[in-house]
């Protein structure tokens, strides 16, 4: 049975996990943590930094939750203007070859996206927001894209998702379970980590028809 770290543990991996994510540029960065849950804190100078941040926390064993309370700040000569912003956006949308560009319609006010608009398959909204959110001068972005509304055969999601998690032998190594109820799936069952709880929530929002997935999935410290 595995032993599981201190906070005071947790608190040192994560900052050693900042300092060699070379994405983030950690000084200024404050860590706190508290039975697993981890709280980000402090200012970076790009929305890029803030995700890198939120990604290098959780790839850190021991974590269960990551608070992100870190605060962009964007400033300086050279800082793209919201009109700058809405271009780069644009062609960001209209170069990725997984969203359906002429679909979506950006907004940008002081340095913040918010994307609208409609399309068919949950992956294309979260496509379109990885599309943006690396952009220089983005301080944040809200996706109020929707999905399409469709009939939805939940008995063959439901077959579809379980076939596609077993080809990566998820399903049945990990013992999860597959809820279609409507456009909505839920997950649950234990995982190792959060990068594998991301990896079969990714997994299911390739349903078709699929508007939502409810992340119920246990991180399990101590089956190793």
């Amino acid at each position: 049975m595995q032993v599981t770290k201190a906070d005071s543990q947790v608190q040192l991996d994560v900052l050693e996990e900042l300092r060699w994510d070379s994405r983030v540029r950690p000084a200024g960065l404050g860590v706190d943590v508290n039975e697993g849950v981890v709280v980000l804190s402090g200012r970076v100078d790009s929305y890029a930094r803030k995700l890198a941040a939120r990604e290098a926390a959780h790839r850190v064993a021991g974590v269960l939750d990551v608070a992100d309370e870190i605060e962009v700040v964007v400033s300086g000569e050279g800082t793209p203007s919201d009109a700058e912003i809405a271009e780069a956006a644009r062609s960001a949308l209209t170069w990725s070859v997984l969203v359906p560009d002429e679909r979506i319609q950006t907004t940008v006010s002081d340095g913040w996206i918010t994307l609208d608009g409609e399309v068919d398959r949950r992956t294309e909204r979260a496509d379109a927001e990885t599309a943006v959110q690396h952009l220089q001068g983005v301080r944040g972005v809200t996706n109020l894209i929707r999905i399409a509304a469709r009939h939805v055969d939940t008995a063959a999601v439901r077959a579809a998702i379980e076939e596609a998690l077993e080809r990566r032998a998820e399903r049945e190594a990990r013992h999860l379970d597959v809820r279609v109820e409507g456009d909505t799936v839920t997950l649950s069952g234990s995982v190792h980590d959060w990068s594998e709880a991301q990896a079969i929530v990714q997994t299911a929002s390739h349903a078709p028809g699929i508007h939502a997935v409810k992340n119920e999935l246990r991180i399990d410290l101590f089956d190793r």
